[in-house]
């Protein structure tokens, strides 16, 4: 009996081994990646902005607050259509930036298309990949890190410019109670093309700068607080400032008006239930990557050594009783 049991130990021992770097090194690879359907709404504000009133004399006027909504659609139908070419897991997301001004009235409105790979998150160029309608070629990251983020610095995708640039590792933070790694990016002024959606109807961006000769000018500081698990930001803050400059902002001091100034950062709702969210995922990738590998191997180990015990104790048993045998 005793040899029976030993047997069944050490057929799940030889399991447990078996399977353990199964699930680390050709499971994980393969079903730690971002599904194609993902939603998400992020609502970000900049209290005391600053923000150009078009409707009165195109002048900077200061607001208690500017609201940024931005929402995350994962489109599945696109992304099938480029994996089948690809060959290979790709996402396709769908943004939209909605800025929002005092009472409400909309400031601008910039989609985009980002088309990336769901295991590595390096971005796939495929026709649609955009920002507010113009064709782009991303290169580095945006929105999101790899898995297991390194703490060294990336190469991030700016929106605004269309360009990319490094965003350098600052060190390990806290941010609400998770230890994250700490990224800065900085911009320097650059001129950028105009919103199409202008708050003012009637008014074609494309045509502004030819006919008036005003250009617009940006220069951000983006910091980001990123879990190295998932690679998922917890935290985005940006202090950013926009200028027009010539044309019809040559009235204004130095020939520049202020279009935007002010410290964007994300709602304490929306952060808690990013937080939230992170760290629910974070278990996950580490229960995939870590804790189930290292369990199943540990399991293994503990079932040989039953097993070996077990084995060694049946063989003493026999002996032990050939050697009390008394001879008449």
């Amino acid at each position: 009996m005793r040899r029976r049991a030993s047997l069944v130990l050490l057929a799940l021992a030889v399991f447990c081994a078996a399977l353990a770097p199964l699930l680390r090194w050709y499971a994980y690879p393969r079903l730690a990646k971002i599904p194609p359907n993902q939603y998400q709404e992020v609502v970000l504000e900049a209290k005391d902005a600053t923000l150009l009133d078009y409707a009165d004399g195109m002048q900077p006027r200061k607001v208690d607050k500017v609201t940024i909504v931005q929402t995350l659609k994962g489109n599945v139908e696109a992304s099938e259509e480029i994996e089948a070419d690809a060959g290979r897991d790709v996402v396709v997301w769908d943004t939209l930036t909605h800025i929002i001004g005092p009472g409400g009235r909309m400031v601008s409105q910039i989609p985009e298309r980002y088309i990336f790979d769901a295991h590595t998150q390096d971005p796939v160029h495929a026709t649609g990949e955009m920002v507010d309608g113009d064709a782009v070629q991303r290169q580095g990251i945006e929105f999101k890190w790899p898995f297991f983020t390194e703490p060294r610095d990336y190469l991030y995708f700016d929106a605004q410019t269309r360009t990319s640039s490094p965003i350098h590792y600052v060190g390990p933070r806290t941010f609400k109670g998770m230890d994250v790694y700490y990224f800065e990016q900085t911009v320097p002024w650059t001129k950028v093309p105009m919103p199409k959606k202008m708050p003012v109807e009637g008014i074609d961006p494309s045509t502004i700068e030819a006919t008036t000769g005003t250009t617009l000018w940006y220069t951000t500081k983006a910091m980001f607080w990123v879990d190295p698990v998932t690679g998922a930001p917890v935290n985005a803050e940006q202090e950013i400032r926009q200028e027009m400059r010539g044309g019809i902002a040559a009235g204004g001091p130095d020939g520049k008006l202020t279009a935007f100034a002010g410290h964007v950062k994300m709602r304490e709702d929306y952060s808690a239930y990013t937080v939230d969210l992170v760290r629910a995922n974070r278990l996950k990738v580490l229960a995939l990557h870590t804790y189930a590998p290292a369990g199943l191997a540990g399991a293994g180990l503990l079932l040989l050594g039953l097993a070996l015990w077990l084995e060694a104790r049946g063989r003493r048993r026999p002996r032990e009783s050939a050697e009390g045998e008394v001879s008449p």
